[in-house]
């Protein structure tokens, strides 16, 4: 049985890493992909993790799968496919915030299709997580619903993660409908406060979080940079500010922030709906606690802090 299995893209960010001798800028190839990255932050903590997605039969491919095998990632699903090239993120930094150029027309995450689910990862599982970009395009939509429906029938709790990249949607307008049709599977529910009104219509978070609960989502997160992170249920609600600190990089924040959450989850064998106040603030410190030690080092999957770091920061 594993802790958590996360569908959608793993892929190369290549970050920017000074200037050559010509002058010219470089990029170093870092593993990411936030499923992949959720599931390292998961690994690190000490959980069994599994990842599902697809790769192409390249050179990155073959570093995407070494990554996830070294880290303790399961990667019985993983499809490498001779016909796609592995999806590329190039990524720049000002002041340790990032945005994003990607190659990826078609990447081989989008081409995942139901028929390459594993599914006896996919029903062995106690958290099964997935984000938004798997649904920018066909056939990894309906795989991912595919996925979705058959954890959800086998028990699983349905973690959703919608990561809003407007450069991979044709619209702002498709954008919204795509991620929001994930919402009615989700019981827990992480969204940034730049995702605020994109996901609910409101910018308020804490009216933003109401608004997806009603929708019939157990519990739901909402990531507030330095003023930490609010968690609501139907019963809780809590939010605990992160520690200040002096960010390298950004990439995977979020992801490490979450795989936080889903570990604490799995470890306990809690469901979203049934957080105590006490579970949900604990949870939230260490979740912040593992951000804020990743945003200190470069890249996103070699950043992840392990357990010990964690408990030491706490």
């Amino acid at each position: 049985m594993f802790d958590v299995t996360a569908l959608g893209e793993v892929l190369i960010d290549f970050t920017p890493c000074g200037v050559s001798e010509a002058g010219m800028a470089l990029f170093e190839q870092n593993p990411g992909g936030a499923p992949a990255n959720v599931l390292a932050a998961v690994s690190n903590l000490g959980q069994k993790p599994a990842f599902i997605g697809k790769v192409g039969d390249d050179m990155h491919g073959a570093l995407l799968k070494d990554t996830l095998d070294r880290i303790g990632v399961d990667t019985s699903g993983m499809v490498v496919d001779p016909n796609y090239f592995t999806t590329l993120a190039f990524v720049s930094l000002k002041n340790g915030e990032r945005s994003f150029s990607f190659a990826r027309k078609p990447g081989a995450d989008t081409q995942l299709t139901s028929e390459e689910i594993n599914l006896d990862v996919v029903r062995n599982t106690k958290i099964f997580h997935c984000g938004s970009l798997s649904l920018t395009d066909e056939p990894a939509r309906s795989a991912t619903f595919f996925a979705v429906k058959e954890a959800k029938e086998a028990g699983a709790v349905i973690s959703y993660d919608p990561n809003y990249r407007a450069l991979l949607w044709k619209s702002e307008e498709e954008a919204v409908k795509h991620m929001r049709s994930m919402i009615p599977y989700a019981d827990i529910m992480k969204i940034s406060d730049e995702e605020t009104v994109l996901l609910s219509g409101k910018s308020d978070p804490k009216e933003a979080a109401e608004v997806l609960l009603n929708q019939g989502v157990d519990c739901v997160i909402v990531t507030l940079g330095k003023d930490g992170a609010l968690l609501k249920t139907k019963q809780v609600e809590v939010q605990v500010k992160g520690k200040d600190r002096k960010p390298v990089d950004t990439t995977g924040a979020g992801d490490s922030f979450w795989g936080g959450i889903l570990s604490r989850l799995a470890l306990n064998n809690v469901k979203p709906a049934d957080l105590t106040e006490a579970q949900a603030e604990e949870y939230l410190k260490f979740a912040n606690a593992v951000a804020g030690l990743c945003v200190e080092k470069r890249g996103a999957i070699p950043a992840m802090p392990t357990l010990e770091q964690v408990m030491n920061e706490l």
